[in-house]
């Protein structure tokens, strides 16, 4: 059983594993992976962090692992928090979240047969790859937090104070450019999802100005692949329960 893992901003490769590049052909375009026999590494952003993040080819990406037989991903997010309670550099594990992104390929049902292509969203998140990241965490003595609602935003520009205020008022704890279409999109392909995210500054207006968080960064970055790679490798496809497609 082959499983993935996104990288989003500051997570690039996975190293010492022997990945061979390899490109994969879609119907959405190319995508530029790293795999061996047992996991696939997409780099999100490519190289040099060229991509921004409304410019990324989601559907291509999510499609190339469903024709590599990928059943379960962990997906990495540099976030910022907009809630107090959510420390800097302490990685979430996220549980929900809210769309505000527009302009993107949201869905690989362009057209729908009899109805059916509304992918149930009651739990977004898989519950077992989570509780495995939460189990792999505890292992290595990684400090997280498991629980927070993500925000998604389109950037590249970063939010307004007052953006930020409605977020925290509609319940988001995080903000992010890159969730979605993301995880939809895996759910839409009978794949099971568990988010990632570590907040490298507060949202705007909680601080004078937006400052990146920097003593600890690589240490928390390196922990958090373990941590995925740990709890990917704890279960199994069988394990996780694919969302409705009503």
């Amino acid at each position: 059983m082959v499983s993935a893992i996104i990288g989003g901003t500051g997570i690039y490769a996975l190293s010492d594993m022997g990945l061979q590049k390899e490109t994969v052909k879609t119907p959405y375009g190319d995508v530029i992976l790293e795999r061996n026999d047992e996991i696939i590494f997409i780099n999100r952003h490519a190289p040099k962090h060229s991509i921004p993040p409304h410019k990324v080819n989601y559907r291509a990406n999510i499609k190339a692992l469903e024709m590599l037989g990928v059943k379960r991903i962990c997906g990495t997010f540099a976030v910022g928090s907009i809630n107090k309670d959510f420390e800097l550099a302490v990685p979430v594990i996220l549980n929900d979240f809210i769309d505000f992104s527009s302009g993107r390929d949201h869905s690989f049902f362009d057209t729908i047969d009899n109805a059916v292509g509304h992918a149930e969203m009651s739990m977004p998140f898989c519950p077992v790859l989570s509780d495995a990241l939460h189990a792999q965490a505890k292992s290595i003595g990684m400090k997280v937090r498991r629980g927070g609602v993500y925000a998604s935003v389109n950037g590249p520009r970063f939010e307004t104070p007052a953006e930020i205020r409605a977020y925290r008022m509609l319940g988001a704890d995080v903000v992010g450019m890159t969730l979605c279409p993301e995880l939809p999109l895996a759910l839409e392909l009978g794949m099971s999802y568990a988010g990632l995210a570590f907040s490298i500054n507060w949202g705007a207006g909680m601080t004078d100005t937006i400052e990146f968080v920097g003593e600890g960064v690589e240490t928390v970055k390196a922990d958090m692949l373990r941590v995925m790679l740990g709890a990917l490798a704890n279960t199994k496809d069988a394990q996780c329960t694919p969302v409705k497609l009503l």
